[in-house]
C-alpha cells in the first residue's frame, strides 16, 4: 500500500508551504499506523523543500505521544513483530485541528479519536 495518495501529498505540501509563512493549526491529513504494534502518526504537513520530512503527532506506543518531524522513509521501514508494513487508515477523517489531537493524546497517553468538532 502507498503511504500517501497524490491528493494527500498535495494537501500536506500545501500545509507545509502555509506553515513556512506562519503558525497554523491544520487538521491532520492522514493517519498512518502499524497493524502489528501500537505506533500511530497523524500527519499535517510535508516540508516543500524536503517532501520526505513530515510534521505531525507521533505515537510510538510508549505512552508519550509528541508533536514533531519524522521522515516518511523511516516510517516505511517500521515493522512490528510479525513484520507487517505501516498502513494508511483508509477511513480516517480528522475531527479537529492537530492541537486538539495533541491535547487529547497527552491526557490519554496515546493518540485517540476526537468527537466531531461543531
Amino acid at each position: 500500500m502507498q503511504l500517501l495518495t497524490k491528493e494527500q501529498t498535495a494537501a500536506l505540501l500545501a500545509n507545509g508551504a502555509q506553515s513556512a509563512n506562519g503558525d497554523i493549526d491544520p487538521y491532520p491529513v492522514v493517519k498512518l499506523f502499524t497493524p502489528d504494534a501500537q505506533a500511530t502518526w497523524l500527519l499535517t504537513e510535508l516540508d516543500p523543500t524536503d517532501p520526505d520530512l513530515a510534521f505531525g503527532l507521533c505515537d510510538l506506543g510508549l505512552g508519550c505521544p509528541e508533536l514533531g518531524y519524522v521522515r516518511l522513509s523511516e516510517i516505511r521501514e517500521v515493522r512490528g513483530r510479525p513484520r507487517l508494513p505501516v498502513e494508511r487508515d483508509l477511513w480516517f477523517t480528522a475531527a479537529g485541528p492537530l492541537s486538539a489531537y495533541a491535547a487529547a493524546a497527552r491526557r490519554a497517553e496515546r493518540i485517540v479519536e476526537l468527537e466531531a468538532v461543531a
